[in-house]
């Protein structure tokens, strides 16, 4: 619970723990000074009276006795309408259900680990948020907006009102256990100190960046950004494609999106200590029968292989470019982790 939530509901119901407190203690003191009873009766006469009960009077009350008991049944009563009256307004606003909301958003952020941090929420964001989901995978967004992040939160998904170019914001996104992060903003300036801010607090972090001129790629790469995306150039490829090869565009689109068909696109890498290691890829294929095409292999220096044969090795850290069925692509990876 933040500090202005616990502020505001003070502001709501202290009062009335203040006078739960005070008026039984006025009450006591009351009968005690007036009546002279015990410190029983007179705690007895002021909870029966306070509540409301009318199981009787402990003892016969004097003129004095009797004005204070009608005063002490008037500001019980108007302490009882002002509770039942907070307690409507706090029902009837909605402010319980915010707060149950937003500490149900706490604690799923708290858990969230191996996701994706979305930095905008624009076009660009809107449709890496879709791809996120159409993947599986969890994903957080953080964004300026307060109606953005709304929006985010009504479809039931984690969303930060901020500055993601923030420490603090990127660390309530939780970066620490980030799978990576999309710089997604509304200008290259925004996405070059987003991506600066997240490099310095994660060395290992993933990053995309997104950019609307070719000037500001050599930035956002020297800014700490592993890869620099131009949407506008990739649209204009993306026409061309389609234009001049559209069933290799098509085939391309579905199979690297995992929609349904009954091959699959995947990149897989061959960890330190797998069972493939060092294994050719013929090898690998026969003794686990693996029955996928790999069409591409890229080295841990970076180097690509696109013509891959059964007598080529795979080494450790060497990631594999793979065609298959679901099934067998699920496979490859166990086979690739150990």
């Amino acid at each position: 619970m933040n500090r202005s939530t616990r502020q505001r509901l003070f502001d709501r119901f202290g009062p009335i723990v203040i006078g739960l407190i005070v008026l039984p203690t006025i009450g006591v003191v009351g009968y005690l000074w007036i009546e002279g009873w015990s410190f029983l009766d007179a705690l007895f006469m002021t909870v029966i009276t306070l509540s409301t009960v009318g199981y009787g009077e402990v003892r016969s009350l004097s003129t004095g006795g009797r004005i204070f008991t009608m005063g002490l049944i008037v500001s019980g009563g108007i302490l009882a309408a002002y509770a039942l009256t907070q307690l409507a307004q706090l029902l009837f606003s909605g402010e319980w259900r915010r707060h149950w909301e937003h500490q149900k958003r706490h604690r799923m952020m708290a858990e969230l680990s191996n996701h994706v941090i979305v930095c905008g929420y624009g076009r660009v964001g809107r449709n890496v948020v879709e791809e996120l989901k159409s993947e599986g995978l969890p994903f957080v967004v953080v964004d300026l907006s307060l109606e953005n992040v709304a929006r985010v939160q009504e479809a039931g998904a984690l969303a930060i009102v901020g500055d993601a170019a923030h420490d603090a914001i990127l660390r309530e996104a939780g970066i620490d256990r980030a799978r990576g992060l999309v710089a997604a903003a509304k200008s290259d300036a925004e996405n070059v100190f987003i991506v600066l801010t997240a490099r310095s607090l994660r060395a290992d972090l993933s990053i995309v960046a997104r950019a609307d001129i070719e000037e500001s790629e050599p930035k956002l790469l020297r800014a700490g950004a592993n890869r620099v995306i131009l949407p506008y150039h990739i649209a204009g490829r993306r026409l061309v494609t389609m234009l001049v090869r559209p069933d290799v565009a098509d085939f391309l689109d579905e199979v690297s999106h995992a929609s349904g068909m009954e091959l699959v696109l995947e990149q897989i890498q061959i960890m330190v200590g797998s069972a493939l290691a060092g294994q050719t890829l013929g090898d690998a294929q026969t003794r686990h029968q693996i029955d996928v095409t790999v069409l591409a292999c890229k080295t841990a220096d970076g180097l690509w292989n696109c013509h891959p044969r059964g007598a080529t090795v795979v080494e450790p850290n060497t990631r594999l470019i793979a065609l298959g069925t679901p099934e067998h692509l699920q496979k490859l990876a166990r086979l690739a982790r150990c």
